[in-house]
């Protein structure tokens, strides 16, 4: 049987998933933010959490690290307990993107975070690649 180029790249993309086919550009949310005397409230980041795929405590842990300061959810919103400006949150939530959202193949955001050996991985589902999981410290 004779097997033509341009035969099986169309099969093969019919039998890509759909999501794959799509080039949507993913962008990463902006904090909202408000102060509060020495507080910081992230209004929208069950929001953030959800754009991101990730666990909003997850998420939260990072960026009690990373901006060295104590906080807490409350309802929809974190609260910070240090005075920060948007832009400093705004680069910290890029960065989780970069480590915990975006492939490092392909740069796509369709990741998931699964085991593997009983170790956490981040598993693209549009290219197949996958890394461990970085531990927050």
């Amino acid at each position: 049987m004779e097997y033509k180029y341009e035969n099986l790249l169309d099969r093969a993309y019919k039998k890509m998933p759909e999501k794959l086919l799509k080039h949507l550009r993913f962008e990463i949310p902006k904090a909202d933010i408000h102060l509060e005397g020495n507080q910081t409230i992230i209004k929208n980041f069950l929001d953030i959490s959800e754009k991101l795929g990730r666990d909003s405590q997850h998420l939260l842990t990072f960026l009690l690290k990373e901006l060295a300061t104590p906080g807490i959810m409350r309802r929809q919103d974190a609260v910070l307990q240090r005075s920060l400006r948007a832009g400093m949150i705004n680069k910290r939530l890029s960065d989780y993107a970069k480590e915990y959202v975006l492939c490092h193949e392909c740069s796509r955001p369709d990741t998931k975070i699964t085991e593997l050996s009983g170790q956490k991985i981040i598993k693209c589902e549009a290219c197949g690649a996958w890394w461990p999981m970085r531990r927050i410290k």
